[in-house]
């Protein structure tokens, strides 16, 4: 039988409230304001502990006393969501970071680091607040296909027919299954690491079965059409030297049918000033799983 993941630098656990709604937050060390705070933002149904690998990491790699914060975003792990909420909006997880940074670190930029739709956050905040970034991080955080404008009635539609629709998400009957579901989105994943994790991904509700920790209207479509020259006038602004991580194995190519392809990506990347990139073997999307040492390493690097 397999033991679950035992973290060399255990998370601290606190709620701060932001924007009127309670902020879970996982925090590594104590904010020393002569250092950078460290700041990590998950992807799409994830959450923040899922960083947990990369901290140990960085520890075992003699930098176990940076101070680092991954919340959960908005209806997310143990953050609060919205009561009857019909969609999340992408402009209020902007909102939420600005928010939490005037807390964390209000006179100092930050280090930040963002996970495939964390990622697309942190690009677009560093944009808009390039002054409040020292470095920035993408990690697999691609962007979306520009929307022809011919395509956005159909989008709108598309949410308002889904808004009649009750959203649910799969219960699961144990802690093992909800692993073994962490493991099939991932076959990279070790055992130890998806029972570690499937205890921060879901909770068991009063009848005993494993509930995901997200809000279900996560799921609706979002009827915004993203325009690829908005988040290019937006990356042109982005002053703070930016560090592009990739799984080797990531296949956005074939991930969006033709429709966004990594060339494009690099067309977008390219209006960044100062870009390093880095792409790590044997990983894949979920790479600060797969390789957390060879994420670490880069961090460190680019970070000092």
């Amino acid at each position: 039988m397999t033991d679950p993941y035992l973290p060399l630098r255990p998370a601290a656990c606190r709620h701060v409230t932001v924007r009127g709604l309670p902020y879970h937050l996982h925090e590594w060390g104590t904010h020393d304001p002569g250092q950078p705070l460290l700041v990590m933002v998950h992807g799409f149904m994830d959450v923040g502990a899922s960083f947990q690998f990369v901290v140990d990491a960085m520890a075992r790699a003699g930098d176990g006393g940076r101070a680092v914060v991954a919340p959960d975003w908005r209806g997310f792990g143990r953050s609060g969501g919205l009561a009857g909420a019909d969609s999340y909006w992408f402009p209020d997880y902007l909102g939420d970071l600005d928010a939490l940074l005037d807390q964390l670190s209000p006179d100092a930029p930050v280090d930040l680091v963002g996970h495939s739709m964390g990622g697309n956050v942190v690009m677009a905040y560093a944009g808009v607040r390039p002054q409040r970034i020292r470095r920035l991080v993408n990690l697999e955080g691609f962007g979306l296909p520009d929307m022809p404008a011919a395509e956005a009635p159909a989008r709108m539609a598309t949410w308002l027919d889904e808004l009649k629709v009750p959203q649910r998400l799969k219960p699961y009957a144990s802690l093992a299954e909800v692993a073994a579901r962490l493991q099939q989105n991932n076959p990279r994943l070790a055992r130890d690491k998806a029972l570690w994790l499937a205890g921060e991904w879901a909770a068991p509700d009063d009848q005993g079965r494993w509930q995901l920790l997200a809000d279900a209207a996560h799921r609706r479509t979002n009827p915004v059409p993203l325009r690829a020259n908005d988040t290019i006038a937006t990356w042109q602004r982005i002053t703070a030297p930016l560090l592009w991580v990739q799984g080797a194995g990531s296949r956005l190519d074939s991930h969006w049918g033709g429709r966004y392809s990594l060339a494009e990506f690099q067309q977008r990347l390219a209006h960044v000033r100062s870009v390093r990139q880095v792409a790590l073997d044997n990983a894949g999307h979920m790479l600060h799983h797969d390789q957390p040492e060879a994420l670490a390493a880069a961090l460190l690097d680019f970070l000092r």
